[in-house]
C-alpha cells in the first residue's frame, strides 16, 4: 500500500466506530491515515435513550468523549459539519468551506427525520438524542396526570426508513415507571400508528405480542389512520382527534440534505444508494453504512445500530482491499436483532431470512440489554 493512503470517515455513530476498528484491525502497521469529520468528538449510545425518562441513565452514562479512542486508534479528528461530497467522493467540503481530499471515503453520517406533519413542533422525538429524552423526563416529572400519546410513522417514499422499536420501549418503560411511582392510575396512555399492524418488521408474532402487551397494561390504541396534524394538546388523524398532554412521536426517516448536494446516487427517500458490498453506486472507493444508506435486503429490514456495525465492517474491509488493488467480497448479514425493554423486563426479537424468533418478556433480557450497552461503550472510554 502507498504509505500515505488517506481514508476519510464521516460521522461518530455505530457505523463510524465499527469502520475505524475494522480498518485498524486490517492495517496493523497503521500505514493508513484515517480522518474522522463530525461536529463533536462524541459518541451517544442512542439505544439507551429509553432509560433517560426514568432516571435509570443520565447524559454522562450514555455519552462518550472519543478523544482518547481517536488517540489510541491514531485517528485525525476534524470538528466540522459536512456540507457536500464532490469529485465522485474524493473531496469532502465542510460548512466552513474547507476541502478535505481522500483516497477512500466511508459515509456513516446517519439520516434525519421527516418534518412534514403540521404541528410536528409540538411533539418530542426521543430518537433525536439526549435533549429530547431529557425533555420527556422533565415534563413527565411535572405532570400531575393526563394523557400521553406515543406513535411513529414511516417514509412513504421508502418503507424501510422507519424506526419504531424504541417507541414501544418508551411506551412500556413509561408505563412501568408510572406504576413504580404509584401514579399510573392518573394517566391515560395511547399508542397511535398509521398502520394497522405496527412493528411488522419484527415479524407477525411480534405485532401480536406488542398489541397483547398493550391490552394487558391498559394502554389504548388508535391504529390504521393517517396522521393529519399535531397540536399542543391533541393528535388529529383521518380517524378522528384525541387529546394528548404530551406526544412522543418518531416520524419516518430521510437522508441528510448534504446527500442531495453531493454527486451521489440517492434512493427515493434521499439515502445514498449502495450495493451488497456497501459501495456507493456509481463512484469509486466510496462506501456507505448505517442510517445514511439504502442497501439491498428484505422488505422487513430496518435501521438499527447492530446492522450499521455489520455494514460498516464490510464497507471498511472492501475499501481496504480496493486501496490495495485486490478484489472485494465482504458482505453484511441481513438480520434484525433487538430486545424490546420495558424497564424491568425485555422481549428478545430476532429476524433473519431463515428465522423469526420471539421470546416472552424476561427479567434476564433487561440485564442483557444493559450488558450490551456496557460492551458498546466501555471500549470507547
Amino acid at each position: 500500500m502507498h504509505a500515505r493512503m488517506h481514508v476519510t470517515i464521516i460521522g461518530t455513530g455505530f457505523a463510524s466506530i465499527a469502520a475505524i476498528k475494522q480498518l485498524r484491525k486490517l492495517d496493523a502497521l497503521k500505514k493508513l491515515q484515517i480522518t474522522v469529520i463530525a461536529p463533536k468528538p462524541c459518541f451517544v449510545h442512542l439505544p439507551s435513550m429509553i432509560w433517560i425518562p426514568s432516571g435509570l441513565r443520565r447524559a454522562e452514562d450514555v455519552t462518550v468523549d472519543l478523544t482518547n479512542f481517536f488517540k489510541h486508534m491514531q485517528v485525525n479528528y476534524i470538528p466540522a459539519t459536512v456540507a457536500q461530497i464532490t469529485h465522485k467522493g474524493r473531496t469532502v467540503i465542510t460548512t466552513q468551506g474547507e476541502h478535505i481530499p481522500n483516497d477512500g471515503l466511508i459515509i456513516a453520517s446517519g439520516g434525519t427525520y421527516l418534518q412534514k406533519a403540521p404541528g410536528i413542533e409540538y411533539t418530542l422525538n426521543p430518537c433525536t438524542g439526549l435533549t429530547a429524552s431529557e425533555r420527556v423526563r422533565d415534563r413527565l416529572q411535572k405532570m400531575p396526570g393526563g394523557t400521553i400519546a406515543f406513535g411513529f410513522a414511516g417514509n412513504p417514499n421508502e418503507p424501510t426508513a422507519v424506526r419504531g422499536g424504541p417507541m414501544f420501549e418508551f411506551l412500556f418503560g413509561i408505563h412501568t415507571q408510572l406504576k413504580r411511582e404509584k401514579r399510573r392510575q392518573d394517566f391515560k396512555l395511547i399508542f397511535f400508528n398509521p398502520m394497522l399492524e405496527p412493528g411488522k418488521r419484527l415479524g407477525p408474532k411480534a405485532v401480536k405480542g406488542m398489541l397483547n402487551a398493550m391490552q394487558q397494561r391498559g394502554i389504548e390504541t388508535h391504529l390504521g389512520h393517517k396522521i393529519k396534524a399535531f397540536g399542543p394538546d391533541f393528535v388529529r388523524t383521518e380517524g378522528g382527534e384525541f387529546a394528548a398532554d404530551m406526544t412522543l412521536f418518531i416520524p419516518g426517516m430521510r437522508g441528510l440534505p448534504l446527500y442531495e448536494q453531493s454527486d451521489l446516487q440517492l434512493s427515493p427517500g434521499g439515502f445514498i444508494q449502495g450495493d451488497q458490498y456497501c459501495r456507493a453506486e456509481g463512484v469509486m472507493r466510496t462506501y456507505v453504512a448505517g442510517d445514511a444508506a439504502n442497501l439491498p435486503g428484505p422488505d422487513w429490514k430496518a435501521k438499527q445500530g447492530y446492522g450499521a456495525g455489520m455494514q460498516a465492517t464490510a464497507a471498511a474491509s472492501n475499501l481496504y482491499d480496493e486501496l490495495l488493488g485486490r478484489p472485494i467480497g465482504a458482505t453484511y448479514r441481513n438480520e434484525l436483532l433487538c430486545v424490546v425493554d420495558t424497564l424491568d423486563r425485555g422481549m428478545f426479537v430476532q429476524r433473519s431470512p431463515k428465522l423469526n424468533l420471539i421470546l416472552p418478556p424476561m427479567r434476564s433480557m433487561h440485564y442483557i440489554k444493559q450488558f450490551m450497552e456496557w460492551k458498546n461503550i466501555a471500549p470507547l472510554r
